[in-house]
């Protein structure tokens, strides 16, 4: 899918020319891909293997692998100016990613599912309120960056998701990431037009959970005109 397994060198740095993974159907037989964005610390080849409870016959997965295994240096809370030039690289590199994807499988938009844990959901988020489209989108245990996320969008998200499916979701007890930044998010996305589906688990930390597997496997089996499992 991706010359030599890696990203295009043209990119803006510093994630340019990193390698990408790909797994599960291939060029012919997919009929969706989801595209996986791995959290700090964590590789492509992890992002793969978190998200393999997805795996269906006709499903594609394609995951980007950051810098020094980390799509941004600071905190998410940090101002955004202080996390560039990597939070714009990395978007560039979702683009890129997400357009290989639906032109070397020969997929509408809505049969790439972008999914991201931790600091790849921040990611996920971000370019989901700043490009729009209609991709599904999943954000666990992220969110928005910058000090402050609330639902006001003015001069900042130009994205238009107009009913695109959206999972923001974390445990109520995670340690990095603040319940109101899960709540933030999700009002974004919703004004911004996403059919938002928002859930904080009690008892649950830094970590993906059934039921979020459960939804975005019933977005795949939408796609596919599949059952549910």
């Amino acid at each position: 899918m991706f010359r030599d397994g890696a990203l295009p060198t043209d990119l803006p740095g510093p994630h340019s020319g990193r390698p990408v993974v790909t797994a599960g159907a291939p060029r012919g037989a997919a009929r969706a891909a989801v595209v996986a964005l791995h959290g700090r610390g964590a590789t492509a080849q992890g992002a793969i293997n978190l998200f393999a409870p997805l795996a269906r016959h006709g499903v594609a997965f394609v995951a980007p692998h950051a810098a020094r295994s980390r799509w941004y240096p600071y905190a998410g809370d940090a101002p955004r100016e202080r996390n560039e030039p990597h939070v714009a690289s990395a978007l560039a590199v979702v683009d890129a990613v997400v357009n290989e994807t639906r032109e070397t499988l020969s997929l509408p938009a809505a049969a790439v599912v972008l999914v991201g844990f931790s600091q790849g959901a921040s990611i996920a988020a971000e370019y989901a309120a700043d490009r729009g489209g209609d991709h599904p989108v999943g954000v666990l245990s992220g969110g928005l960056l910058g000090p402050a996320v609330d639902g006001d969008t003015t001069g900042r998200y130009a994205g238009d998701l107009a009913g695109t499916p959206a999972l923001v979701a974390a445990g109520a007890d995670d340690d990095r990431l603040a319940p109101d930044r899960v709540r933030g998010t999700a009002a974004v996305l919703r004004d911004l037009g996403a059919d938002v589906t928002e859930r904080l688990y009690d008892g649950v930390g830094h970590e993906v959970v059934d039921d979020e597997f459960a939804w975005l496997d019933d977005v795949l089996a939408g796609v596919l005109d599949e059952p549910t499992r």
